[in-house]
């Protein structure tokens, strides 16, 4: 009988991209993949440390596995993995931890899979992650992520991702677009384009420091693959996302009107505290510029709250800025010190009630900025996305700008595109819709 693995992905679009590669090759390999909660032999745990909640819940995760299978051998890659690698290896339960470049080559450390007395390690120094493998998800979700960048060469005094990624390196522009053809001919309708710092995306891309092609060649390049119906970017740094980009995606056959654009903090002062590579002026503008040539663009903003040396004053500074900027949602981030960054050791740390009543304030503001969104969308027609899970009876999708809709749970509904009324905001805050043509849209 074959052997069984299941993998747990933490954290971000680029790491369920890798887990779905390794979980490919695993399977090459004779391995037969399984759900997490069912019982497996190999369960493989891909982690993240972007915050300290994805610390903890990794703990958590590894029990999962215990429960489901006492006697399986566990296998802890990704981020955290890479940073922490001695802490992983004394969580009771684990057999195997590997750094940035291992992981690619799991099948390698592997044994007879039968426990270990101790967590055995295998990590790399961090500048040796310098050679780039690409990516991509499917099988898991309608859409693919697809990765096209690693590492990050920007030194915000409050991140490990350099730490645990190393330095901003490209997937070959041949090598993304084979991939797309991939994805385009397995019958998946949307791709999202993923990476550490995607605007970035050319350096390293034949192993030096020279920018080959740039993220605009890029998206150009990916508008004229066939078959792919949507294409959408992932977060962007606002210093990265230039008005040409921008110009070209307003004009675009195949990429999406929505945008997810790192702020952090709408104080320049932190801004300045936290390294960013740009002032709260741009900003405005890179958001102006959407809005003048998509006015029904959805835009999501990223912002920590809590960072050191953050009064009062700064943090209005920020809610008021973004409570009057035209933005669609938040994804906020409750400050938390990071071993071996600049910011752990700032003076002026905030209280952690502080941090966290001021995080409950911004996600407040995000459901009232997204519902205005949502309203400003009632009465117009757009083509939605259908996902494959059955939600109590509900089928979700998406709109090309990010409009989530929900109707009874139908399967020929499906990874169909369907063209629609946006027609209410529904007690979950999702949008109802009429149908305006049955057919599937090709």
């Amino acid at each position: 009988m074959r052997k069984k693995v299941a993998f747990y992905t933490l954290g971000c679009k680029l790491n369920f991209s890798e887990t779905s590669t390794i979980a490919r090759h695993v399977e090459g390999e004779g391995f037969e993949r399984v759900a997490f909660n069912e019982k497996a032999d190999l369960y493989v745990i891909n982690t993240c440390s972007v915050t300290e909640n994805a610390d903890k819940r990794f703990k958590t995760i590894v029990r999962q596995a215990q429960k489901a299978n006492p006697k399986a051998f566990v296998a802890a890659i990704g981020c955290y993995a890479q940073l922490k690698p001695e802490q992983l290896a004394n969580v009771d339960g684990v057999d195997l931890v590997l750094g940035a470049t291992e992981k690619f080559k799991l099948t390698d450390y592997l044994n007879d899979l039968s426990k270990n007395d101790f967590g055995e390690v295998h990590s790399c120094e961090i500048s040796e992650a310098d050679f780039y493998v690409g990516s991509y998800a499917i099988g898991d979700r309608t859409r693919a992520f697809l990765k096209v960048q690693d590492g990050c060469d920007y030194k915000c005094t409050y991140c490990t991702i350099p730490l645990a990624r190393g330095i901003s390196r490209s997937d070959t522009l041949e090598n993304v677009l084979h991939n797309a053809r991939e994805i385009s001919e397995q019958g998946i309708k949307e791709i999202v384009l993923t990476g550490v710092n995607i605007g970035d995306y050319g350096k390293g891309e034949f192993g030096n420091k020279r920018h080959e092609h740039t993220f605009l060649d890029l998206v150009k390049a990916l508008d004229e693959v066939p078959g792919i119906h949507r294409l959408r970017i992932s977060s962007i740094e606002p210093n990265l996302l230039k008005d040409e980009t921008i110009d070209f995606v307003a004009g675009s056959k195949t990429f999406v009107p929505h945008f997810h654009i790192p702020l952090q903090s709408g104080s320049d002062k932190i801004l300045r505290a936290m390294k960013r590579r740009y002032k709260r002026e741009l900003y405005t503008n890179r958001v102006a510029q959407i809005k003048s040539l998509m006015p029904q663009a959805c835009i999501g903003v990223d912002v920590i709250v809590g960072f050191p040396g953050e009064t009062d004053e700064d943090f209005l500074e920020t809610y008021h800025y973004l409570n009057e900027l035209d933005i669609s949602y938040l994804h906020v981030f409750t400050y938390s010190e990071r071993d071996n960054t600049l910011a752990a050791s700032m003076e002026e740390a905030i209280p952690l009630k502080v941090r966290q009543k001021r995080s409950k304030m911004l996600r407040a503001l995000s459901v009232k900025k997204r519902r205005a969104f949502y309203e400003t969308q009632l009465g117009t027609i757009h083509t939605v996305l259908f996902e494959g899970e059955n939600k109590a009876g509900y089928i979700h999708g998406f709109t090309e700008n990010y409009v989530k809709v929900r109707v009874p749970w139908k399967p020929a509904l499906v990874n169909t595109l369907h063209e629609v009324r946006l027609k209410e905001i529904d007690e979950e805050g999702m949008v109802r819709l009429e149908f305006i043509q049955e057919t599937v849209l090709t």
